[in-house]
């Protein structure tokens, strides 16, 4: 009995061990980072490309085309970056193929899925296409244009503190989203637990004293078709060491 249940354990151990191996393959490369004294000093530097891990998609949601990645939304989940990032500016463009499509980046996030939503930990930068507020109406009621347009948010269990508050998400103050098919650019600044969002050249909403500040970056399917460019991180020098805000490393 003992040595059958040993076997038993020894078997789940395998297959577990197994799943987690398949879900963290290697998929492609997407982006470049520097550090911030490369930039400054050395303009022309190409910087390093940035491996992305799958967590719980599939190598054929994403595909990888020089500055360009295009995403088919299908399975919903995410791929992580293969090293966490502390402080740091992400540049990112992107746009909707399908009307009302949805997806996101998360920062400081913590890469594994949630059984139900398939969405890991972390806070989020929404990516919303704006036909959304029409598609979603409740009780023929229009969602505000806010959530669509640039929210923060702590997601899978991180908290925050809104500068724009609608409940615990931060809002944008300024609607600078183009629709469908149209290219939106993001600069992303994270220091220190707060981040600061511009949208098509203009900064319009920030979120702070969020409850991790160091971890992996992830990119979202959410069941439709759009496409990300031109990714760029630029690593800051990091904050003081406090190990509660990092996430476990995988």
């Amino acid at each position: 009995m003992k040595t059958n249940l040993s076997h038993l354990l020894i078997l789940v151990t395998f297959l577990l061990g197994t799943q987690f191996a398949e879900a963290q393959q290697k998929l492609f490369q997407f982006g470049v980072e520097k550090s911030f004294d490369e930039s400054i000093l050395n303009a022309k530097a190409k910087g390093m490309a940035i491996q992305w891990i799958d967590v719980n998609t599939s190598d054929s949601t994403w595909k990888a085309k020089g500055n360009l990645l295009q995403n088919s939304g299908n399975p919903i989940g995410v791929v992580r970056s293969e090293k966490m990032y502390e402080n740091f500016i992400m540049h990112v463009e992107w746009r909707h193929l399908e009307k009302g499509g949805n997806s996101g980046i998360f920062v400081w996030c913590d890469a594994k899925a949630d059984p139900k939503s398939r969405l890991p930990m972390g806070m989020e930068v929404q990516m919303l296409e704006l036909d959304w507020v029409n598609i979603n109406a409740v009780d023929g009621k229009q969602q505000p244009i806010a959530y669509v347009h640039g929210e923060l948010f702590g997601a899978g269990g991180m908290t925050a503190s809104p500068d724009n508050p609608r409940g615990e998400r931060s809002k944008s103050l300024e609607n600078r989203c183009l629709g469908v098919g149209e290219w939106n650019k993001y600069t992303v600044v994270c220091v220190d637990g707060t981040v600061k969002l511009a949208v098509n050249g203009k900064f319009v909403n920030s979120i702070r004293l969020a409850s991790k500040r160091k971890g992996y970056l992830c990119l979202e399917a959410e069941g439709a078709k759009m496409e990300f460019r031109n990714l760029q991180i630029i690593e800051l020098e990091p904050g003081m060491d406090r190990p509660e805000f990092v996430v476990d490393a995988l």
